[in-house]
């Protein structure tokens, strides 16, 4: 088992040189297994390639997951999703064996595999995790034999990725004002009042509460409050600046204003401005965290105030951190807030 795995390594930069019946999965490009018997499932953050031998109690099943914002250390990408999605998938009993990292089109990949079991059922799962300057891609291969390895082989021989632009390389100015680049893009989170009134009676409000954070060491934070009830929608708009220790952040505003609109022929669009008040500029440390949730497969950004935050609202019921507030990816779970114009 152990040599079926360390001669895979070597094929799992994904180089993609196998030509026929070429399929792509979002930023993908592969060629299904060759052998007969493959079954494929897929999903909207997933393909899955299994094969049994129920007779000789032999499987093999390849899982590969489609692209996710990662950090800016490929190896911690390594690290998170084998917390994240190794372990919640089998149990392993030794740390991943490493192999040599190695780069291709833009892309740096680390892998690494150890013996597992699950429900009984004993075996060694592969990790591979490929790493853009923007993105992740992450392969798990489960198996108990090597009665699939030229399958396999083949199957990770096919892959390739599509070339990632690049994040602009930050001044040195920005690397001391910023220092750290998990935090930069666009995160939005939105929540709604699902009390029993609202529910029966289908009157469906929300908030949505959007940062963006600069190289450069500024911000913006916008709110948008929609609710049917309301005469008018709430738009909430910040700037300012923010520092980066460690993993504490300080947001430290320049300006905060709260807006009345009218509502556009009482629809969720903006119709007029009705008044604008200064909102007084609350200052505050956040320690945050990049958290892999595996049933969205997506990155969340968590922030920890040590206490609520009039600018953030009322803490997520999320459990997984205490007292936090989560923010995902625009691009990936959250629609950006339009503003007027």
């Amino acid at each position: 088992m152990k040599k079926i795995f360390i001669s895979l390594y070597a094929l799992c930069v994904f180089v993609g040189n196998i030509a026929a019946q070429k399929q792509t999965f979002d930023i993908t490009t592969y060629t299904p297994p060759p052998g007969t018997g493959w079954k494929k499932q897929a999903t909207e953050n997933a393909i899955q390639f299994s094969k049994e031998d129920a007779a000789k109690a032999n499987y093999c099943m390849i899982t590969l997951y489609k692209a996710v914002p990662g950090t800016a250390s490929a190896k911690e990408n390594f690290d998170l999703a084998w917390s994240s999605l190794v372990k919640e998938m089998v149990t392993v009993s030794a740390a991943p064996e490493m192999q040599p990292a190695a780069t291709e089109n833009g892309w740096e990949t680390h892998s690494g595999y150890a013996p597992f079991e699950n429900e009984g059922a004993k075996g060694v799962v592969m990790l591979v995790t490929s790493s853009s300057s923007v993105k992740m891609v992450n392969l798990i291969i489960l198996t108990n034999t090597d009665v699939y390895e030229k399958d396999m082989t083949a199957f990770l021989e096919s892959l390739s990725l599509k070339k990632q632009i690049a994040l602009p390389a930050k001044t040195p100015a920005a690397a001391t004002t910023a220092g750290n680049t998990d935090l930069l893009g666009t995160w939005g989170a939105t929540a709604s009042d699902n009390s029993d009134y609202r529910v029966k009676n289908g009157v469906m409000n929300y908030i949505s509460r959007q940062y963006t954070f600069n190289a450069n060491g500024t911000y913006l934070f916008v709110s948008k409050a929609y609710d049917p009830l309301m005469t008018n929608i709430l738009l909430g708009k910040e700037n300012g600046t923010y520092q980066v220790s460690g993993n504490s952040i300080t947001i430290t505003p320049q300006k905060s204003v709260l807006q009345a609109w009218t509502k556009n022929n009482g629809r969720d669009e903006w119709g007029k401005l009705v008044n604008t008040q200064n909102i007084p500029l609350e200052k505050a440390t956040y320690q945050f965290t990049k958290y892999f949730f595996t049933g969205i497969q997506i990155w969340n950004l968590v922030l920890q105030p040590g206490k609520e935050t009039k600018r953030d609202g009322y803490y997520s019921s999320n459990t997984t951190f205490s007292n936090a507030y989560y923010y995902a990816p625009i691009a990936f779970n959250n629609k950006a807030i339009v503003l007027p114009e």
